[in-house]
């Protein structure tokens, strides 16, 4: 009797910890209409790829999920909404700069600028750190250069696994991450 409680113990505690195992957080602006978005673009000045394969698994991974949702991906720099991320490979530094009249700011799920229109005002900046194995996603409007969506998964990357691996995890966590967008109505 002892040992079937002990395997059930043993598997709650394994379906539990995959379950936690990757974390998301996300946060957004509150007075953007997200059902207005229809296309995007990867805009690589948002971007910090790591190597060619991660950063083909990684966009091909966020596409593949976007086009569930209903977003078309387009290299049109009409596109409603610019994407981005940057991927903790390592403890990676993430520098954010802003244009003169907009106000940087960092902190631990997600940096970026807000517009403050002040007369006379300089290039800013904002440095942050991307733990390893965290995907960091923004998501940007092209015509207000406001970030309006930004999301982290943690525990999205694993470069000691193999490849098959990697890409189940990395396809759960942007599934879990992506799943927040757009965000739920108030």
């Amino acid at each position: 009797m002892k040992k079937p409680i002990q395997l059930l113990a043993a598997l709650l505690l394994t379906t539990v910890g995959s379950a936690v195992g990757q974390d998301v957080s996300f946060n957004f602006d509150k007075n953007t209409t997200f059902s207005k978005f229809k296309t995007y673009m990867w805009d690589p000045s948002k971007s910090a790829p790591t190597n060619e394969l991660t950063d083909k698994r990684i966009t091909e991974t966020i596409d593949s999920e976007f086009a569930k949702k209903g977003l078309t991906k387009t290299d049109a720099a009409s596109a409603d909404l610019y994407i981005g991320y940057q991927a903790g490979t390592g403890n990676e530094k993430r520098f954010t700069s802003c244009n003169a009249g907009w106000v940087c700011f960092t902190s631990w799920y997600c940096d970026g600028c807000f517009n403050v229109a002040r007369v006379g005002a300089v290039t800013t900046g904002a440095t942050s750190t991307i733990k390893k194995g965290e995907l960091v996603l923004d998501i940007y409007d092209p015509l207000s250069h406001e970030l309006v969506w930004c999301g982290v998964a943690r525990k999205a990357l694993d470069s000691k696994a193999n490849p098959d691996k990697q890409q189940k995890h990395l396809e759960k966590a942007v599934a879990k991450l992506i799943g927040n967008y757009p965000p739920p109505k108030r």
